[in-house]
Order: structure tokens, then C-alpha cells, then sequence
């Protein structure tokens, strides 16, 4: 924390109208008597702003509301950490009078001619004599105060300071030294009219003083030295390059206007030009030749007033190198080149060539780039070039025959990196050419096998010692295998051997491409031949392994179960050979008994469907099936079926139902399918029990019960027959179930089961109803309830329930849902309502509203009954 200390310096009265406008000069305060060095000043009232000359201004526009108004100026040095204050105070003018100084009739309005001159000139590097006169500044006012004059600024008590000065009284303005206007081009001084006591009745005056320029400097290069470039054999008028001066003198007078010339070349040939305004360098001679002259250099010189003998200059140097361009072609030092060569030398240097070419060494129009015109149509030869000689290497990449050819002739040709350039007024050239004579020399060689690289397919599996083929070598001297012997290096896949005499290839194991080194099914085995004096020559079998028949097709899955649907059973076989020994498979039953009980039909080239013919007999089967894949292998296999009476294979668990000790053994499905039936079975016993009463039932039946079990009869004869096959007996979407309809004074029951039999057509009776209809006392229908047992009931109604229920849970697929069979828990204690039997003695309607009021878990079972 910066601690200051603060002390009153001094106060400073200021006289001044009571309205005071913004931006209005109040009064100077004399700051540096107070503090030296102040870094920060600021004003307590933000109606007031202090300068650094101590200059005090209005902010904005102020009405002194009081005869007088105070503030604070705070003056502070940081670094020495002083702080002064010096107080203002404000000061209505008082009325003016004629001989009061300080007064004014009106607010001060003058004209000022006097306090605003024009800006001052003063020459540079004056003579004198000094001080030297050069402005007077004064003020209308000083007809009615004694005004004194003072400046402040650059060249007065700033850098560079004592330069001028203004005389206290008369205002004049002097110069004490000469000024270089390079250095100082200008000075702005503020100028002060005060009155004796401080007051300042004129604004300060920013006065310029301009210095004017003197031609004291001369034009000089902005580089010692240019260097330029420019292509060979470029046209009169391209541009080369662009030399540049500068001036210090004011611009945009004639001390500052240059003009260039050239004032020598070397050599002295005029070659190039350069534009006397703008620095342009620009070729002159219409042929410049690398070769000739590879560099020139020019003396320019650069003077001021535009070029006038009496303005000053300067000289430079400029050298403009000549780009090489490929306009010289190469050609070869000889035209005729001969060498020699032993056969079958590869990559063997057997000759160097060289060149003549007068462009710029080492660059790309020197740069030569051999090529074989003729006589290398096999591409036995190549040639390249040595890049630090620039020689053409000729090089023997492929062996030469002697027996073939016991001499060849090369033509060899050479061209530049760069493409040629016609120079002006000179001919095209055709490519330079040599020819090269190549004598092949003789040499014992070894033997050769043709081809050097020989195919062998093996099939898979061939017994071992299976002759695969024959591979033999030539003596290149005689042209015959007189006298060679084979053999096998050791180190390689040992698939075959080669008999030493002969040449002829067998198998020395059986070739599977199962095994782990054969899976690749490719080996190359590389073969020595030889000679008699020594000579050896190799060659390559590669031995391939043709994939072979020797897998047998097999059936995936040979365990099944086949329920009452009789779903046909896919078949999947698989053979681990490669087409075309594996599929598509031919499948056959080569029982014949079981062949006429089951057949099979195709379903794409690996599966095929069994499915049994007829009505067959429910057990075990055990199949013969025999595969046959597309290259005549048969595999024989066997497929059990369990056919099953049953719904779902789950309830089989891959085992029939078997009779043991007396005990019947049934799956949990079948359970369940029993007391989901049992269950059913009572509610309809429940529920044409409950119709048995005298009494009259007044439930309503609604019209969506038009296919359930009990049909609505509105004749005194027994209902229609219903033939439709789609009606489920069981299904029950109504709250009323399979009640008796009360229709006039009779009731008739009708359940509908296939065709529309009923328990009476099943017994052989004629009748097509449950039972008969007797009258009973008061025109009421009864229903005589003890007329058919139980187990007639169970008879009739338990196979029926179960085909039904068989049949409605199945999806259009055929296949059955997994939800059909639900296990109901505990079902709690018995109903508050009593029994509900067929047997019950209820003679009057209002006995069965319990119906209506039945408990949570019997609705729960009767909604779930209705929804299934």
C-alpha cells in the first residue's frame, strides 16, 4: 500500500463570470511551484479539468449558484511519494465599472487577428544571425491589461530544449540555433496571455513553427550491391530487375525527385537498359550468350532534382547474371564403341560413354540422359548415367547365350535433363547417336532346367510313391541331359523326391491338406542338376495340392421329435471337401419298410425334409439315410425320430410314454393340459347347473354372443344345426357364459360340438340336444338334472375340450403357442354363497343373484378364462 503524504500547498483565486460555459478556460495555475514533479494531478469537482501546464477548464456548463465556489487540484509524485493540495475558489466578478480593470459590461467577445498568426517558417540549416525573429504572438486584450507572454513545448523547456524562446512582454518568438528538419520537421508550442495576478483572459495558442526543408541530403541506394538474373537468348524489352533510392529531403519537391542512369557496363557491349524514373532494368541486346559473357556488371548512378546537373547523386553497382538454358545439345566424343562380355554375366558393367555438352555443367540442360535406341529387345542391357561424371554406364542385367548369339549391336542415344531450347536464328539438331558392339565370349556352363519354374498338382490323398511328373535339365554345350544327375537340397517341405537319374518326381508321403504344414496346400521345392565336370544349375517344382473327395457327408443332428402336427424335420448335412466333392447332397432311405412309412423331399443343396407318408403309429424310428455329395461319396447315417403324441416336443423330453407297473407317467404339459381342462369342465357343469332351477333368470344376453356354446333359440323347437368348422366351443367372450335362454315359457339348451352332435348323437339317440325339455308346474321350464352321470359328461366333453383347445392355440405357422397352458395357484376357501351345483334346488330367480356378486379370485379366474 502506497502511503502519501498530503499538506496544502497553496490557494488560488479565480475571477470569473457567474455563467460559465463548457470547455471555458477559468484560470493557470502555476503547478511546478507547488510540486516539481507531479505524475498524477486531478480535480476534486468533476466540473473542472486540470492540464499538465496547470491550465483549469470547465467540464461543462456552470452557474455559480453561491458568490463563491471552492475546489481542490491533488498533485501527487509516486515515486517520491508526495502528495500537495492546492485550493481554488471561484469568484463572482463583481459589476463592471469604467475604471475597475477586472470587470466587463458583457461577457468577453473579441476577434482574434492577433492571438491566432499563421504558422511560422524557419529555413533549415539557417545561418543566422541568432537569435533569430521568425513570429510575434500577442493579444487583443492587452489594450485593457498588461499581458505577459509565455510558451511551453517542444524546443522551448522540452527536447530539444532552449531552441526558442518568446519574450515576456512584446510576445516576439526567436530561434537560437539552426534546425535540421531531417531530425525536427516541425514544432508545436503552446502560447500563454496572462495578467499580472494569473489570469488568463485568452485561450492558450498552439502555434506550428515549420521547418523548411534545405537540399542537404543526397539520394543514396537502398542496397550496396543488385544482383539480378535473367535467361539466356531472352527478347529485347524483358524486364531484368528494379533498382531502388531514396531521399531524406521533404518529399515531393524536387530534392526529392531522382532520375537513374547507367554509367558503364562490362563488358562494354550495351546489353541492357534502365528507365531514368522508374529503377526498370530491361535487356537490350537482342542475343545474350551463357556461353559468351556469363555475367555483366553496370555502374547506375541516382540524382536528385530530377536529374538537373546542380542536384546531388550517388552510384551503385549492378550485376546481372545470364541464366543457362538448354540450347546446346549433347553429343557423344565417339561413334563407334566396342567391349566384351562372358555369357551369362549379370549385372556386370561392361562399357562407359561421354559427352560433349557446352551448357552450364551440373545443371539440367547438361545433364545427360542415356537411352537404348536398338538391339536390346530382350532387355539384356541397361544403361544409366554416373551423375559426377555425366558418362553413360552400360550394364549386362540379363545373362547372354553364347550358343545364341555370339555378338550383339547396341544403338545408343542421348538427350538433356531438360528439353532443348532452340537459340534464335540457329537450326534444330537431331540426336546425337553411337553405336556399341558387344562380343559374347564362351564359357563351360551348368545345366539348365526349362522351364525353371515347373507346376506339379497332386490330389489329395494319392497313395505314396504316386509319380507326379518329370523335371530334367539341358546341357547348354550339347543340348541334351547326357550325363546330369538330380537331387533335393535338405532344408525344404519333404513332399517328394527326384530320382537322381531320371528326373522323375514322387511322393514320399500322403499330401492332406488337413494337416498343419500342408494347409497352405503349396510347396516349392528347389532342384540341383548336375553335370559331369561340376557344373551345377537349379531349378523350382512348386507342388500343389488339388483338394480330393476323401471326406464322407454326415447328417448335423440325427435325434428329433415329431408331435401329432407332424411338422416335417430338416435335415442338414455337412462334408468337410471343397466344391465340387461337397455340395449338393442327394439324400435316400435305404430301408425299404421305412421308405414306404417316410419319404424325403429336397429344400436346397445341404438340407432336404423328412416327414412320415401316412397315418403312421406313434414310437421310436430309427432311419437309415444315406448322403451322397456331388463327387459320388456316400455316407450313411442314421436318424431317430420320437413320434410323439403330443403338443409340444418338451413334453416328450426325447422319451415316449410307457406303461410301468400299472402307473401311467405323464410330462408336465399334459398336466396341466388336464386340469386347464378339468377346469373348464366345471365351469360348464357350474354353469348349466345353475340354469336347472325353476326359477326365472332375467340376464341379459348380449348380441356378440352369436358363436359360443349355448345358441339362442327363440322357437319352441330345437335350435339349428351349426355346421360352421371355425366355432371354438370353449371360447367365451361374454360375462353370461353357457347359460339356458329363457325364450316365452320354454327353455332349450344346445351345445355344439364338429358338426353340431350332441351327447345324445354320440350315445345313438335321435335327439340333437343335452337332454329333453320337461314342462313343468306354472308353464316354467325345468330341466331334469339327474339324467346323465358324470362320467358321461367326462366322456363327451374331455376329448373335445382338448382337440379344441389343440387346435385354437395354434398361429398361422401351425406351431402351438407356449402360453396356452396356465397353472392356477390355491384358489382359497370355498365361496359365502354356497353351492352353485347342477343339482342344487333353486326354484327362484332372485336365488341366483350371488352371480352377480361373486369374490376377486373367482373373477380373477373367470376374466382369465374369458380373455384365453
Amino acid at each position: 500500500v502506497l502511503s502519501l503524504c498530503c499538506e496544502a500547498c497553496k490557494k488560488v483565486i479565480f475571477h470569473v463570470p457567474s455563467e460559465l460555459e463548457a470547455d471555458t478556460l477559468v484560470g493557470r495555475v502555476d503547478l511546478k511551484e507547488c510540486l516539481r514533479s507531479a505524475e498524477f494531478i486531478s480535480s476534486s469537482d468533476a466540473n473542472f479539468k486540470v492540464l499538465e501546464d496547470g491550465s483549469v477548464y470547465t467540464t461543462s456548463a456552470l452557474s455559480l449558484s453561491a458568490e463563491k465556489k471552492t475546489f481542490t487540484i491533488l498533485l501527487q509524485d509516486i515515486q517520491e511519494q508526495v502528495q500537495k493540495k492546492i485550493h481554488v475558489s471561484l469568484v463572482e466578478e463583481e459589476k463592471k465599472t469604467p475604471k475597475t480593470r477586472h470587470t466587463r459590461d458583457t461577457v468577453l467577445k473579441r476577434t482574434k487577428r492577433r492571438w491566432g498568426p499563421i504558422p511560422s517558417v524557419m529555413i533549415e540549416n539557417s545561418l543566422g544571425p541568432f537569435p533569430l525573429q521568425i513570429q510575434q504572438v500577442q493579444s487583443d486584450t492587452a489594450q485593457n491589461y498588461t499581458i505577459y507572454y509565455s510558451a511551453s513545448g517542444p524546443g522551448i523547456d522540452q527536447d530539444p530544449k532552449g531552441l526558442f524562446y518568446i519574450e515576456r512582454e512584446t510576445g516576439n518568438i526567436f530561434a537560437t540555433r539552426a534546425v535540421d528538419r531531417e531530425q525536427y520537421p516541425s514544432f508545436q508550442i503552446i502560447c500563454f496571455a496572462t495578467t499580472p495576478d494569473g489570469y488568463s483572459p485568452e485561450v492558450p495558442l498552439v502555434h506550428t513553427i515549420r521547418i523548411e526543408d534545405d537540399n542537404d541530403n543526397a539520394p543514396y541506394f537502398t542496397q550496396d550491391l543488385f544482383e539480378f538474373c535473367v535467361p539466356e537468348n531472352s527478347r529485347p524489352g524483358v524486364i531484368v530487375g528494379k533498382v531502388i533510392a531514396e531521399d531524406r529531403d521533404e518529399p515531393y519537391t524536387l530534392h526529392t525527385t531522382l532520375k537513374y542512369r547507367i554509367v558503364s557496363q562490362t563488358p562494354p557491349t550495351p546489353a541492357f537498359s534502365l528507365h531514368g524514373d522508374t529503377g526498370v532494368l530491361s535487356v537490350l541486346l537482342p542475343q545474350l550468350d551463357r556461353e559468351l559473357v556469363p555475367s555483366y556488371t553496370l555502374l547506375v548512378e541516382v540524382r536528385d532534382m530530377a536529374g538537373q546537373p546542380f542536384g546531388l547523386c550517388t552510384t551503385g553497382t549492378v550485376v546481372v547474371k545470364i541464366e543457362d538454358t538448354n540450347d546446346n545439345a549433347p553429343s557423344f566424343k565417339q561413334l563407334q564403341y566396342e567391349t566384351r562380355v562372358e555369357e551369362n554375366r549379370v549385372s556386370v558393367e561392361i562399357l562407359r560413354v561421354s559427352v560433349v555438352d557446352l551448357d552450364e555443367p551440373g545443371s539440367p540442360g547438361s545433364g545427360a540422359v542415356y537411352e537404348i535406341l536398338r538391339g536390346n529387345d530382350d532387355q539384356a542391357f541397361e544403361i544409366t548415367t554416373d551423375k559426377n561424371t555425366n558418362e553413360g554406364i552400360l550394364c549386362v542385367v540379363k545373362g547372354l547365350d553364347y550358343e545364341t548369339a555370339k555378338q550383339r549391336i547396341l544403338v545408343i542415344g542421348v538427350n538433356n535433363e531438360a528439353p532443348y531450347l532452340l537459340a534464335p536464328h540457329s537450326q534444330q539438331l537431331s540426336q546425337s547417336t553411337c553405336s556399341v558392339t558387344v562380343h559374347v565370349l564362351d564359357v563351360d556352363e551348368g545345366p539348365v532346367f526349362k522351364p525353371c519354374l515347373l507346376r506339379l498338382d497332386v490330389k489329395e490323398c494319392e497313395d505314396i510313391g504316386t509319380a507326379i511328373g518329370r523335371y530334367v535339365a539341358e546341357d547348354p554345350e550339347t543340348g541334351n541331359s547326357e550325363g546330369i544327375r538330380y537331387r533335393i537340397p535338405p532344408g525344404q517341405c519333404n513332399w517328394i523326391n527326384i530320382d537322381d537319374k531320371s528326373g522323375e518326381v514322387r511322393t514320399v508321403r500322403v499330401l492332406d491338406r488337413d494337416i498343419g504344414e500342408m494347409r497352405r496346400g503349396q510347396c516349392n521345392v528347389t532342384v540341383l542338376a548336375i553335370d559331369r565336370n561340376g557344373k551345377t544349375g537349379t531349378g523350382t517344382i512348386q507342388v500343389c495340392i488339388v483338394p480330393g473327395n476323401k471326406n464322407f457327408p454326415r447328417i448335423t443332428q440325427t435325434d428329433y421329435i415329431m408331435c401329432r402336427d407332424r411338422k416335417p424335420i430338416c435335415l442338414t448335412a455337412q462334408d468337410g471337401d471343397e466344391a465340387p466333392y461337397s455340395a449338393p447332397f442327394v439324400y435316400r432311405i435305404t430301408d425299404r419298410n421305412l421308405a414306404s412309412m417316410w419319404k424325403l423331399t429336397p429344400h436346397d443343396d445341404n438340407s432336404w425334409y423328412l416327414s412320415p407318408k401316412g397315418d403312421i403309429p406313434y414310437g421310436i424310428y430309427e432311419i437309415p439315410v444315406s448322403v451322397i455329395d456331388n463327387g459320388g461319396k456316400i455316407g450313411e447315417n442314421t436318424v431317430r425320430v420320437n413320434l410323439c403324441d403330443c403338443v409340444t416336443p418338451t413334453e416328450c423330453d426325447g422319451r415316449t410314454r410307457q406303461l410301468t407297473g400299472g402307473n401311467v407317467t405323464l410330462g408336465l404339459w399334459a398336466i396341466l393340459a388336464m386340469i386347464l381342462g378339468s377346469l373348464l369342465l366345471l365351469l360348464i357343469l357350474i354353469t348349466i347347473c345353475g340354469c336347472c332351477g325353476t326359477g326365472v333368470m332375467h340376464r341379459q344376453v348380449t348380441d356378440d354372443c352369436a358363436n359360443h356354446n349355448l345358441i339362442i333359440s327363440n322357437t319352441e323347437a330345437p335350435g339349428e344345426e351349426v355346421m360352421d368348422h371355425n366355432i371354438i366351443p370353449l371360447q367365451n367372450t361374454c360375462d353370461q357364459g353357457g347359460y339356458g335362454v329363457k325364450t316365452g315359457e320354454q327353455q332349450t339348451f344346445e351345445m355344439v360340438k364338429g358338426r353340431g352332435h350332441t351327447l345324445e348323437s354320440v350315445k345313438g339317440g335321435g335327439h340333437q340336444t343335452l337332454g329333453s325339455v320337461k314342462e313343468g308346474g306354472g308353464g316354467q321350464a325345468v330341466m331334469d338334472t339327474c339324467r346323465y352321470s358324470y362320467s358321461e359328461w367326462h366322456n363327451f366333453t374331455h376329448p373335445r375340450l382338448g382337440e379344441k383347445v389343440h387346435l385354437c392355440r395354434q398361429d398361422e405357422e401351425q406351431k402351438h403357442s407356449e402360453d396356452y397352458l396356465l397353472s392356477y395357484n390355491y384358489e382359497g376357501k370355498g365361496s359365502l354363497a354356497g353351492s352353485v351345483g347342477c343339482c342344487s334346488d333353486q326354484h327362484e330367480e332372485e336365488a341366483l343373484d350371488f352371480l352377480d356378486q361373486l369374490e376377486p379370485k373367482f373373477r380373477t379366474l373367470a376374466e382369465t378364462c374369458i380373455k384365453r
